[in-house]
């Protein structure tokens, strides 16, 4: 249910639901194709706060899509995102860049995050790539603010870098711009080498250079617990393996294969799965699990839930090696 803000005796602005309307209170060109939304509650109050690498689902017109907020957490009184014009995906981003003008209202939820950063880290690597910046941006705040040691290596295409400004003020000579792939790939693996103990390495950017690098990482011998990375979109998860999905109640087997989605199989079978991001953010299509163990592939269930192994998301998720997932449809 959607509602809208109103102000505490503080001056905070206060959901009584997980959803917020919102006013989009300025747009700017951050780069060819990206553009940057701000928004504010309409009194102006205080919005919730979040931590760093947090995302913000906003309903896009008939789809929902999560992007990361680019500014500072602490008692926000706006949210700040770019969103990157695909022209090749669902259509949010479409959306966002030609539906959307200042003084319009918009529906979002609360933000969350799967990709907060370790407060104990001895020090914060941050690795970006094209737009994967915007999470790193909030990851960098954070760090300045805590005064933590930070090191940013930042990759992008010559002319359509976003935030390049704020990322340099930040983080001075601390951070590294590169427009040519070869020499980021030379100093990616120089950095990794040359880290203190107690170093976390935090990435964001297109599915390939998430791999090369946390597979260079790995490689070096970096503990995978050391290791953060996000992913957005079904574009950016592998196909997955074949496996089977049980439906208890109809005491049916529906066979899932690679590159298909449980939300797609399940549809294919006449079912009718309420659903509206298909990425893992809405939270629409939760369905739940009374056997086997999920792959759990979402940024929408908490670390908690998916232990739990009683719920998982049909749109991005899967069945984890050698297990027929258990659902009472």
């Amino acid at each position: 249910m959607t509602i809208a803000i109103s102000g505490t005796s503080t001056g905070t602005a206060r959901a009584e639901s997980s959803t917020l309307r919102l006013v989009v209170s300025a747009i700017e060109d951050a780069a060819p194709g990206i553009r940057s939304f701000t928004l504010a509650a309409p009194d102006g109050a205080e919005l919730p706060g979040f931590v760093a690498g947090s995302h913000l689902v906003i309903t896009a017109g008939e789809r929902t899509n999560a992007y990361s907020l680019t500014g500072d957490g602490v008692a926000p009184r706006r949210y700040s995102i770019s969103v990157l014009r695909l022209h090749d995906g669902l259509g949010g981003s479409r959306w966002m860049h030609d539906a959307v003008s200042v003084g319009d209202v918009v529906d979002v939820e609360i933000p969350r995050s799967a990709f907060a950063p370790e407060a104990r880290a001895a020090k914060h690597l941050l690795i970006a790539g094209g737009i994967g910046i915007t999470p790193i941006l909030s990851h960098l705040r954070a760090a300045r603010r805590w005064g933590r040691d930070v090191q940013v290596l930042y990759s992008f295409r010559e002319g359509r870098a976003a935030h390049v400004d704020d990322i340099v003020a930040l983080a001075g000579s601390r951070a590294e711009l590169f427009t040519d792939q070869p020499a980021f790939v030379e100093r990616l693996a120089e950095t990794l080498i040359d880290q203190p103990i107690g170093t976390h390495l935090y990435v964001c950017g297109p599915a390939g250079m998430i791999d090369h690098v946390v597979d260079a990482a790995a490689r070096l011998g970096w503990p995978a617990s050391r290791i953060h990375f996000e992913r957005f979109g079904t574009d950016a998860l592998d196909a997955g393996d074949p496996f089977t999905v049980h439906l208890t109640e109809s005491d049916t087997t529906v066979d899932i294969p690679s590159g298909t989605s449980v939300l797609e199989a399940l549809e294919a079978t006449g079912r009718d799965i309420p659903n509206r991001c298909r990425q893992g953010v809405c939270g629409e299509c939760r369905l739940p699990l009374s056997g086997g163990a999920a792959l759990h592939r979402d940024l929408y269930l908490t670390d908690a839930e998916k232990s739990a192994g009683d719920a998982f998301m049909p749109c991005v998720s899967r069945a984890a090696e050698g297990t027929i997932l258990e659902v009472p449809l």
